[in-house]
């Protein structure tokens, strides 16, 4: 009878050890998920605006050219897969496929914040007339449209004046989370290694 306490005291004590470093090795597996994040993606973030400074410079802010989006898309996928490849680096060069996406996509939410967030600074303070010159551009198209009135054309004139910050944060992150996807997906496929691919 006396041994049935201490069993049973052993057992619990095996399974707090067993539950306590499975709760320890997955916070240390969340801990470089996050810090990666947070880094890759304020990098990605600061190289953006660089990016967007750098035409506005070159006076090509309303420039809509294919090559400028490749660009961004480009240094967007390679700074996501360097950060995939960090942590893979930082986890024993094990990756699952789930750990990279939650990598690539956290790298790219990031950055989506401090897009969003130099977007509205560089409305509101660097080019005040923005949104009145992306009215003007809309307009001029419109008005090759024969079945476009005044009226409406100022209408949509005014819904692109009233919700440009709505719209224009919901394209910031839908594109940061669709591209961010994309190549995280990409790259998880060709860095992922289990323990099991080991033997």
């Amino acid at each position: 009878n006396g041994q049935k306490p201490q069993k049973n005291k052993e057992l619990t004590l095996k399974y707090l050890y067993l539950f306590n470093l499975k709760t320890t090795t997955m916070e240390d597996q969340q801990k470089p998920t996050k810090k990666i994040a947070l880094n890759y993606g304020l990098l990605l973030g600061f190289v953006s605006i660089l990016q967007s400074l750098i035409l506005y410079a070159m006076g090509k802010t309303y420039d809509n050219d294919w090559y400028t989006t490749a660009i961004g898309i480009l240094i967007m996928a390679i700074i996501i897969f360097l950060g995939i490849k960090k942590y893979k680096e930082s986890n024993n060069g094990f990756l699952s496929l789930g750990q990279g996406l939650k990598t690539g996509v956290g790298i790219a939410l990031i950055a989506a914040v401090v897009s969003i967030i130099y977007t509205v600074i560089f409305v509101k303070f660097i080019e005040p007339d923005f949104i009145n010159h992306i009215v003007e551009v809309q307009r001029q198209k419109m008005l090759e449209n024969p079945n476009m009135t005044d009226e409406m054309i100022d209408k949509i004139g005014q819904g692109t004046r009233d919700y440009f910050y709505v719209f224009t944060i919901g394209m910031i992150f839908i594109f940061n989370i669709f591209i961010g996807f994309v190549v995280s997906l990409v790259t998880s496929l060709i860095l992922k290694k289990s323990e099991e691919d080991q033997y």
